[in-house]
């Protein structure tokens, strides 16, 4: 199996590379595993689209949907039960990566539902349940960085949950990120947890700047 020399170069001069994308027939194929053996993927990166493409392309979810429809799921706990399945499933292949880099990589984000982004406290009740659900030690929560979201930030955050915190697109908002995660591990640290276990990402969205971007220099 043949290394990728571009992106081992990435990654020996201390790039991160993550997947943006996750699905059952990336995971029983062996395909993610090869991405990590030939492109040094380091992490992965999930969303509601990406599980929503991958739940509706193909038969790979077929036979675990007929079981949970026979057992009287409904659909928003049948997408739950999935996704959260494939996250852990690829928590456990990053595993060696994670162990090896002392938690700095192998983690896999999984994101709170988009609908919960201006309530703080459903965001909190649902990061802390998929991050119960998945139950993996490099599991990682994406929280939008909204207004309602930043005290969500330091309420998971205390709970000793890493985070991923998305929909960054200002120094402004990036600052109050910030704080957000500072008080997130004072909390940790006064509720007994052990802050080398948390590991934060704070994600700048530069495709949607440089979308905009283009289409006002293209006008």
């Amino acid at each position: 199996m043949t290394q990728n020399q571009n992106t081992k170069a990435l990654h020996d001069a201390g790039v991160s590379l993550w997947l943006d994308d996750l699905s059952r027939d990336r995971i029983d194929s062996g395909d993610l595993q090869n991405l990590i053996d030939t492109k040094t993927i380091t992490g992965v990166t999930t969303n509601p689209a990406i599980f929503g493409k991958a739940l509706t392309t193909g038969d790979a979810y077929t036979h675990q949907l007929s079981k949970l429809a026979a057992s009287g799921a409904d659909a928003q706990s049948a997408v739950v039960e999935m996704t959260t399945d494939d996250v852990r499933a690829a928590c456990d292949i990053l595993a060696p990566i994670y162990r090896a880099s002392n938690g700095y990589d192998g983690r896999v984000s999984i994101e709170v539902d988009p609908r919960l982004a201006k309530d703080t406290d459903r965001s909190v009740a649902q990061a802390i349940e998929l991050a119960n659900t998945v139950d993996r030690e490099n599991v990682m929560i994406k929280i939008p960085g909204t207004v309602e979201g930043l005290p969500a930030i330091s309420k998971v955050l205390a709970e000793g949950i890493s985070v991923n915190v998305t929909l960054i697109f200002s120094l402004t908002r990036y600052r109050e990120v910030v704080n957000a995660w500072l008080t997130g591990l004072e909390g940790a640290r006064a509720n007994g947890h052990d802050l080398s276990k948390i590991h934060s990402v704070a994600s700048f969205f530069v495709s949607r700047v440089d979308s905009e971007i283009d289409a006002q220099l293209e006008a």
